[in-house]
């Protein structure tokens, strides 16, 4: 059976997701011993913070964003596996992850804390977003079903299909079908 566009490159972007999604995870480890996004924004909303209350602060966060990565991982892979293995329930599930991720990610980012300021730099607020674009990818690319052949429609019905191949049990099952088919006399 021949893959459809769509069937091809719904577990990619999936995978893509995957991978943005342990970027996402990982970009706040890397901030914290780089730029220090995350201290400088909270040292700005709380000035009166002394810099063990920040770390502290900034801890938290790592630690809620890696239980939250790790969520998304096993999402991913999850509905990955789903997709590749054609389970008929892989398109809502991938759905309601996506809605899921897309409300916690725009939850994180636009949040305000007790400061009046938005508790994640933009930047790595954006970072979380990515992950949730190419869910929304897979779900219009798993949204969009296969037509489906069958009589009426220019192409031959399964059962013809089945004929054409040369299958002697199909064209007997073929030609019950086509007997069933005929107006039945009336009995006198």
């Amino acid at each position: 059976m021949t893959k459809t566009r769509q069937e091809r490159w719904a577990p990619r972007s999936m995978l893509t997701g995957l991978g943005l999604t342990i970027a996402a995870t990982v970009l706040p480890y890397v901030d914290r011993a780089t730029t220090h996004l995350l201290a400088d924004h909270i040292r700005a909303g709380y000035p009166a913070y002394t810099q063990a209350r920040i770390n502290s602060a900034v801890t938290t966060c790592l630690v809620l964003w890696s239980v939250i990565g790790a969520l998304g991982v096993i999402a991913w892979l999850w509905t990955a596996w789903a997709v590749a293995a054609g389970k008929r329930w892989a398109r809502p599930a991938v759905t309601v992850l996506f809605v899921l991720g897309a409300g916690i990610a725009l939850t994180v980012m636009l949040t305000r804390d007790t400061s009046g300021e938005v508790g994640l730099p933009p930047e790595l607020g954006w970072a979380w977003m990515a992950p949730c674009l190419t869910a929304l990818l897979a779900v219009l690319l798993l949204g969009r079903r296969p037509r489906v052949a069958g009589p009426g429609r220019g192409r031959p019905s399964a059962f013809d299909a089945d004929s054409i191949e040369g299958d002697s049990t199909s064209r007997t099952r073929t030609a019950r079908v086509h007997h069933h088919d005929k107006p039945r006399r009336k009995h006198q």
